[in-house]
């Protein structure tokens, strides 16, 4: 029974306080030490929107854009760490260039296929040769109607 008792009053408890020393102290501090200031900005608009979506409590227009605006800051840092502002205006050429192509193809394609007029074909005029009547057997042509009401038989 003291076994039990030491285990526990004095092992347990130990073991639990030593685990939330570990968490919440010495795993705390190190993800303090990494944390930088971009960090934190890309963080806010997080918690604003889980504000926002957390429906009891009513967040102001002005408050998310302020996330917004953060948010976009962070985008627009990341872009001039990368050194992209630099090559704006290339990536704009090669953009415009490329749309141009694009375009300047679709209206050749468009007018090779109104060249081609596939969908109003015998709108165009009279047959290049005249169509034949099939041959009928003497007893079967018409006699003297015009609609071929009246056969011999």
């Amino acid at each position: 029974m003291k076994q039990w008792w030491r285990r526990w009053t004095y092992e347990v408890p130990l073991a639990i306080s030593d685990a939330l020393w570990e968490v919440l102290v010495v795993q705390l501090a190190a993800l303090l030490d990494r944390l930088t200031v971009r960090k934190v900005i890309a963080f806010i608009p997080v918690v604003i929107l889980v504000l926002a979506y957390y429906h009891r409590i009513p967040i102001p227009p002005e408050l998310m854009l302020i996330g917004d605006f953060l948010a976009y800051i962070d985008i627009f840092s990341v872009l001039i760490l990368l050194g992209v502002m630099g090559r704006v205006t290339t990536i704009l050429f090669v953009v415009k260039q490329s749309a141009a192509r694009i375009a300047l193809l679709a209206g050749r394609v468009v007018a090779h296929a109104q060249r081609l007029d596939v969908r109003h074909r015998r709108q165009r005029g009279a047959p290049t040769r005249p169509r034949r009547k099939p041959d009928q057997p003497i007893d079967g042509r018409a006699y003297g109607g015009v609609w071929d009401q009246v056969r011999v038989a």
